[in-house]
Parts: structure tokens; sequence; C-alpha cells
């Protein structure tokens, strides 16, 4: 179960005792809060503006990562990448925060489900990549863009740690 949005930002991962799986898991959550973080509170445009050449911006951050979760944990296609890195003009910071939110929670309903790392995701279209790959890259996923997150915040208001 997440605990996205109970745990203290500050918490990092379980370091002993538990499963495999427990631990990956616990790895998951802990970046996953660490972007949510970045994002809940940042001030309007800034959240949304481009700070680096690339166009990268928070919101859009958290907007790519909710794709990529669904995609990973849902089966659901995404034809293009590029169009998840922005956010609706009219989505608020806290629309895009609670679909991240919804979205983790039933990716996590999906895993809770998902007894042996080695088997494969259960998708609509037939089998995915294992559970054990699948949280390995959302792992490597989330934490790259929490990264991009951290300096894009304190690029913004001056905000830094988790």
């Amino acid at each position: 179960m997440s605990t996205i949005s109970r745990r203290r930002r500050d918490t990092p991962p379980p370091r002993t005792g538990g499963s495999e799986a427990a631990t990956l898991r616990g790895f998951l959550d802990y970046l996953r809060d660490s972007i949510v973080a970045k994002v809940d509170g940042a001030p309007e445009p800034q959240v949304r503006t481009a700070a680096v050449p690339s166009g990268t911006n928070l919101l859009g951050l958290l907007e790519h990562l909710t794709f990529v979760e669904r995609a990973m944990f849902l089966g659901e296609k995404v034809t293009d990448w590029q169009t998840t890195f922005r956010a609706a003009p009219a989505d608020s910071v806290a629309e895009v925060v609670a679909r991240y939110r919804e979205t983790v929670a039933r990716a996590n309903k999906v895993l809770d489900g998902c007894t042996d790392l080695g088997a494969p995701l259960p998708r609509p279209d037939g089998p995915g990549p294992s559970v054990r790959w699948a949280l390995t890259h959302m792992i490597e996923e989330t934490g790259r863009h929490a990264g991009h997150a951290d300096i894009l915040r304190e690029l913004i208001d001056g905000a830094t740690g988790r």
C-alpha cells in the first residue's frame, strides 16, 4: 500500500527486514513522495514555466510520471511520450497532484496482487514485463525526474530538501 499521502517527506525507505518486493516498493514510494513534495504548493505560473532550454517544467514532470505509472502498471498505451510532459493549461497544481496520487493508488492495487516478482504484470492485451523489472524501471524513472524536480523547484522559489 502506498504511503504517498501519509509518510513524512524526509522518511527514507526501509533499510532492514522485509522482502525484496517490500524494499523495491519502499524505494518507489519514497521517490513518489519526493516528487509530489516538490510539485505540491509550487507557485503559478512558475510551476509550468520552462526554466531550462529543453522546456522541462515542474508540473510537466509530474504529469509525465502519471502517464508512465499508467503505462507500466495499468497497461495503458501512450502514443506520443513528448506530449506527456505538459499539463493542460486548465489543470491546477492540486489537480495534477491528485491525478498522480490516484494513479499511484491504482498502480499499487495491481502490485498488491502480484506475489511473484518474476511473473509478468497483468495486461489487458497480454503479459507485460516482470514485476521486478517494472518496479526497477519505475524507481529509475521516478528518481531521475525527482532529481530534475529538485533543481527546478530550487530555481522557482529556492525550496530545497525533500
